[in-house]
């Protein structure tokens, strides 16, 4: 890993595009002038008709209302687009990096299929970090037998795939294709 003298530099840094946000803020306040108009427009009509037909237009208002809404929930996401740049050949020794918790919750094979759950499982135990300082935990919110077995047979999965493969790290992270593949025979469990 890195030396001690990279920690004290950033890890990843962020910038904007500036023409991007220039036009993403030029298009929201465009369309806000047009929602106004068409609030102003559409309360305005209600007044000046003589007999409105109130059901379609509340209706129609109302959606139309709605749909302002989600679209001014959406703009902060582009109203300052930032891009990063990473820097993993900074990161700290293992011996420096805190200890992490992953936390899986699941409900049963009623709900989620196992298959998807131990491909989250083995992502989880793949990841390029410390094995003493990563803790796994799979939370089984119905108590189902098959889920405790799902997670045995993970581990075998994996214990079989290092002892015939000898490498440190799990590198196929999702079991389905490899079951699919056949590329490596299968430890029944």
């Amino acid at each position: 890993m890195a030396s001690s003298s990279s920690t004290s530099l950033p890890l990843h840094i962020c910038h904007g595009n500036k023409l991007t946000m220039i036009i993403n803020r030029s298009h929201a306040v465009l369309h806000s002038i047009a929602i106004s108009f068409l609030i102003y427009y559409r309360t305005s009509f209600l007044f000046h008709q003589p007999t409105p037909i109130i059901i379609p237009w509340l209706l129609l208002f109302t959606s139309e209302l709605i749909l302002s809404f989600i679209w001014f929930l959406g703009r902060a996401y582009i109203w300052r687009p930032v891009y990063r740049t990473v820097f993993p050949e900074r990161l700290p020794n293992d011996d420096k990096l805190p200890a992490i918790d992953v936390f899986i919750c699941t409900t049963g094979p009623d709900k989620e299929p196992t298959i998807g759950v131990m491909n989250t499982l083995l992502s989880a135990m793949a990841l390029d970090y410390p094995p003493d300082k990563l803790h796994v935990y799979l939370s089984d919110d119905g108590g189902y037998a098959i889920t405790l077995h799902l997670q045995g047979g993970g581990f075998h999965f994996v214990g079989g795939l290092v002892s015939r493969l000898g490498v440190p790290r799990l590198i196929f992270r999702e079991p389905r294709i490899v079951i699919l593949t056949r590329k490596i025979p299968i430890i029944s469990w």
